[in-house]
């Protein structure tokens, strides 16, 4: 099975290729990452690790998207690229799957070595964040506590020494925190031991609040 895997939901951009079996071990054909701003069109990245990885766009067998949270951009541009080429591939049987990117944050802190309680902490904007708490040892990773929305003053109730705090940006409210990313290649590790396929048009990203309109009172019109 071969993989294409997007990953849009953090600052770090990045996109892989990876090949294996449900049950065996997964390679990483090639990954291509951007650190720091949407310099490169997605469509420029996917040729790229194609080209890298010696593969034509029919080939690939299953297209893995990170589902957030995260950037709100990131993770629409990526469900757009997944749901665009799943529907121009008509009769192809190419297959499409979201992945949390917490649980990709997670397995990536794995293999990264960092140990203990863990505490997957994304910004969710107005004074908020994403909280997803796992286990992780030598040898796996498991959910203890699901994705949540908590405030700061939650989370500093956590900083107590035995926590840790890692995400794409958690620095910036807990200096001690480890700066890990979501990484395309991980994401793509993961799908491969899924079978949770979906249609392009029943994939969505991962938001907690409900999503609400206010309504702007009509004003005067001038014409001139």
């Amino acid at each position: 099975m071969t993989i294409l895997a997007l990953e849009f939901s953090s600052p770090q951009r990045s996109i892989a290729v990876v090949r294996g079996r449900a049950g065996g071990d997964a390679n990483v054909v090639s990954e291509i990452i951007e650190t720091g701003g949407n310099r490169t069109p997605a469509f420029a990245l996917i040729e790229s690790v194609l080209r890298e990885a010696k593969l034509e766009r029919g080939q690939i067998d299953v297209l893995a998207v990170g589902l957030g949270p995260g950037s709100y951009t990131g993770i629409r541009i990526a469900l757009a690229l997944a749901q665009g080429w799943q529907l121009a591939s008509p009769g192809r049987g190419l297959k499409l799957i979201g992945i949390s990117s917490a649980e990709c944050l997670a397995a990536q802190a794995h293999a990264d070595a960092i140990r203990g309680q863990v505490n997957v902490v994304v910004d969710a904007q107005r004074s908020e964040f994403y909280l997803a708490t796992y286990e992780i040892t030598e040898t796996a990773f498991e959910e203890v506590e699901p994705l949540q929305i908590r405030t700061l003053e939650e989370l500093e109730l956590r900083a107590d020494g035995r926590n840790i705090f890692i995400g794409p940006e958690v620095t910036r409210w807990f200096p001690d925190g480890r700066l890990v990313y979501p990484r395309a290649a991980k994401l793509g590790q993961l799908a491969l031991g899924r079978n949770e396929f979906t249609a392009a048009d029943k994939l969505e990203p991962i938001y907690l609040r409900e999503t609400s309109f206010v309504k702007a009172p009509l004003g005067k019109r001038s014409y001139h």
